[in-house]
């Protein structure tokens, strides 16, 4: 049980929100962050209120997990700084998951937690230090003759290594008045990694050399804004480009084939497949960006540049590590305008058909079960949802689906969250950080059931968050990926199964309107709702398939034999 709302005997007096350790880096928080998400409890409640008094933006989850969830999905959604808080003890261990996340997919921010006396850890308290260090998150200690500095401190960490930092307050010293400055010791410089024209001049003349060049980007492209110099190189070559799910659509090309992966739709699959040199940059290359291997047949020729060290994860021809922009600019300088492209021998890529939501991979309205078949449903929502909208999903077998079908209109506008420590039940909580961060657009959350229930505590917090929602549930009453990892291989599927929820009824109990959805033809009400232009969320419960399996989970089982 979380300490938030729960009175200990020590808790510290109530004091004015000034003066003290708690105060000072409450004051860095409002200099540096946009937003403060958290959940008050006896190790941050001086914090919290130095900032809600003052007016700062501040959104209360309901679970601890949700409060990293939505400082993670307000980055994502906006690229800026946000900071989250818990209290101490159970606060921060509620968090711990979704702190996990954070690292692993390399989203910077700063969680500010309470944490236990300096003068040692009382019968309630962990190592929180090492707890986090363990995740591998850095601790620094704010007290009476650091604390601005630290939090300072804690901020630029974030930035310049892409990760979360957590800044720990000691419950005796939160009230503390400050002292004498202590010294700190300057951040490192941050790395470069200089291009060597002998790696330009031969990457420039493979890439001049091919008849079928393929530009892959990753997030680490829009890192360096490096964006609009790597389109530039592919519309020389006259090259298809090809993202991770964390830079969809950021050449806004005709040319772009999509998602790399597992997310990729089949005829686009078909062209990708064709191509003899691949350039990837700012992408990890993980098992799911590559297909876990078999994204470009054996023989491509393959070459990863990159500002991060090789990962060992996909073998690449050439790896070059060096800082993008530049890298891509050199590149640029050096590549001759191409005369008969790859463009030219395959126009129809370029052709709205070609990145149309139809036809699915298959075109039947039902599983065998007679349930819906997923595909048929999101491909349809991609008509029905409006054009200027954030897609939020949680993990899950369900996951496979809106990256194909959904279109979205630049890269910050696709969040997936859970995926990097492959968790899931942080849908909710992902999904009202993102509408605090883009409130102009409708947030779409799609999300599964087993994972729903899982955040169900912060439903309520994305309902009082969101200015205008649709929540897409897609409900085939089990938890999906087990089944088809393991209930066929013959394993017992009592625990995979989960007896049927009907969101839409929960959600119409905290506020929010919705149905429960057996055909497409229910969809419709969807849409009457989008027309009224009323302001709220709508929850779809959509009753699909527990037989149609996800391309995604397909390249899964088949790679684990």
């Amino acid at each position: 049980m979380s300490t938030s709302t729960e009175a200990l005997p020590d808790e510290a007096p109530s004091l004015p929100d000034e003066g003290h350790v708690a105060a000072l880096v409450a004051d860095v928080v409002a200099e540096r962050a946009a937003h403060l998400f958290g959940l008050m409890g006896n190790g941050n409640v001086h914090l919290i209120s130095r900032l809600t008094r003052r007016g700062f933006p501040f959104t209360s989850a309901r679970h601890e997990s949700a409060t990293v969830a939505m400082a993670d999905a307000y980055y994502r959604a906006t690229g800026d700084m946000a900071a989250a808080t818990t209290t101490y003890g159970a606060g921060f261990t509620n968090a711990y998951t979704t702190l996990a996340e954070a690292r692993m997919a390399r989203i910077p921010l700063v969680l500010v937690v309470g944490d236990a006396p300096s003068t040692g850890l009382r019968p309630s308290d962990i190592d929180q230090t090492k707890a986090a260090e363990a995740a591998g998150v850095l601790t620094l200690v704010a007290g009476p003759g650091n604390a601005t500095a630290v939090a300072h401190r804690a901020f630029d960490l974030a930035l310049q290594t892409v990760q979360p930092v957590v800044v720990s307050i000691p419950f005796d010293l939160a009230t503390a008045p400050p002292s004498a400055p202590e010294p700190i010791e300057p951040l490192p410089l941050k790395s470069s990694w200089p291009t060597e024209p002998r790696e330009l001049e031969k990457v420039a003349g493979l890439l001049a050399e091919a008849e079928r060049p393929l530009i892959l980007a990753g997030r680490g492209v829009l890192l360096a804004d490096a964006t609009a110099e790597l389109r530039a190189v592919g519309d020389r070559l006259g090259a298809f480009f090809m993202t991770s799910l964390m830079a969809v659509n950021a050449f806004n090309s005709p040319w772009y084939l999509g998602i790399a992966g597992g997310f990729t739709r089949s005829h686009r699959l078909k062209i990708a497949r064709q191509a003899d040199v691949v350039l990837v940059v700012g992408a990890s290359q993980n098992t799911f960006q590559t297909r876990y291997g078999t994204l470009f047949p054996e023989g491509t020729k393959i070459i990863r540049v990159d500002n991060e060290p090789e990962t060992g994860t996909q073998a690449a021809t050439d790896y070059i590590r060096a800082d993008i922009h530049p890298f891509i600019q050199g590149l640029l300088e050096r590549l001759p305008k191409g005369t008969s492209t790859w463009r030219d021998k395959a126009p129809e890529v370029s052709k709205a058909d070609f990145r149309s939501s139809h036809p699915t991979e298959d075109s039947v309205e039902f599983g065998p079960d007679g349930r819906l078949n997923p595909r048929a449903v999101v491909a349809a929502l991609d008509g029905i949802l409006p054009a200027e909208r954030s897609v939020v999903m949680d993990g899950g077998h369900f996951m496979g689906w809106a990256p194909m079908y959904l279109s979205v209109p630049d890269p910050h506008a696709m969040i997936l969250v859970g995926t990097a420590f492959q968790s899931i039940g942080l849908g909710f909580g992902s999904a009202a950080g993102v509408s605090v961060a883009r409130p102009e657009r409708t947030t779409v959350l799609v999300t599964g059931d087993g994972g729903a229930l899982m955040g169900m505590a912060d439903f309520e917090t994305f309902l009082r968050t969101t200015r205008k929602g649709v929540v897409v549930i897609l409900n085939d009453s089990a938890y999906g990926a087990e089944l088809h990892q393991y209930a066929v291989n013959g394993l017992h599927d009592q625990a995979m199964l989960i007896d049927e929820v009907d969101f839409a009824a929960v959600g119409r109990a905290l506020g929010a309107k919705g149905i429960k959805v057996r055909t497409l033809a229910d969809l419709e009400r969807l849409q009457d709702w989008l027309t009224s232009h009323d302001e709220g969320v709508f929850v779809l419960d959509v009753a699909i398939s527990q037989k149609v399996v996800a391309e995604w989970m397909k390249e899964s089982v088949a790679a684990k034999g």
